[in-house]
């Protein structure tokens, strides 16, 4: 705990066999109260590492996409009553080091959601982010920055912090399953009036380390696109998409969930 809050570390897994236990090593056992794992029907032996860790691991019976596990990932840590939730990937391309402070951040109330930024510093290069990765980050968080009226370094980390409030009061239920889910989530927050606080994080790039491909990162680039136009236009109440409009569905923290054992 850090200031009374209970923290809970969730981590969305697709075939993690080789990193999964040097990102475990790492995180501050000390300060994070339950660690939550998630499996995507990975083909390599990830639920057997992750059961060895002790680790408590659920184990999705298709694979249901990485935003459908990162909201499996939620509905977990809810259940377990967490008050911060931390989604650290779990390949080891950031540092789970960083923990502590971000979810210190939100636990002195300082702000709502953290993200750990590869940007703020220029490690994304220096960490072999590819050149191509690099400019689409910038160009896309500029593109974003402008239509939502923030000065965020980037959107798109996937080492980021949020209070439970967050997860409880945003539509992500309505939010895709693929992985533009990141982009929607950090979206709601900040259409909800939330704060996201930014950390500068090292990162790195190696054979191991998960990474989507030129396909599916073009997919995702237009995805970020399409959301920006949207927040814009549900802002300016011209036009408001199914994750912007009220009542859109929240998580379905009765959703069935197949536990493994620890």
């Amino acid at each position: 705990m850090i200031n009374g809050k209970k923290i809970a570390v969730i981590m969305p897994a697709y075939n993690a066999e080789k990193t999964l236990e040097m990102t475990f090593g790492e995180i501050s056992k000390n300060v994070v109260d339950k660690i939550i794992l998630v499996d995507d029907k990975s083909s390599d032996k990830t639920i057997e590492v992750a059961k060895k860790l002790g680790i408590t691991t659920i184990v999705h019976k298709n694979n249901l996409g990485y935003g459908a596990n990162q909201k499996s990932c939620y509905i977990a840590a809810l259940k377990e009553n967490a008050d911060i939730v931390v989604m650290l990937h779990p390949d080891y391309q950031y540092t789970p080091k960083l923990i502590p402070a971000m979810a210190s951040m939100i636990a002195y109330g300082e702000y709502d959601a953290v993200i750990a930024s590869r940007m703020l510093t220029g490690s994304a290069l220096k960490g072999g982010m590819p050149m191509y990765k690099y400019i689409s980050n910038k160009f896309l968080t500029i593109f974003q920055n402008i239509l939502c009226g923030k000065r965020l370094s980037e959107y798109h980390s996937g080492f980021r912090a949020f209070s439970a409030e967050i997860l409880k009061t945003l539509p992500l239920g309505e939010c895709d399953n693929d992985f533009i889910f990141d982009n929607q989530m950090l979206a709601l927050v900040l259409y909800y009036g939330y704060t996201i606080g930014e950390i500068s994080c090292p990162t790195k790039y190696f054979p191991d380390a998960s990474s989507i491909n030129l396909k599916r990162s073009l997919k995702y680039g237009f995805g970020v696109l399409g959301v920006s136009i949207e927040y814009l236009l549900a802002n300016l109440g011209i036009y408001k998409s199914k994750i912007f409009i009220q009542n859109a569905k929240k998580l379905d923290l009765n959703a069935q969930l197949d536990y493994c054992s620890n």
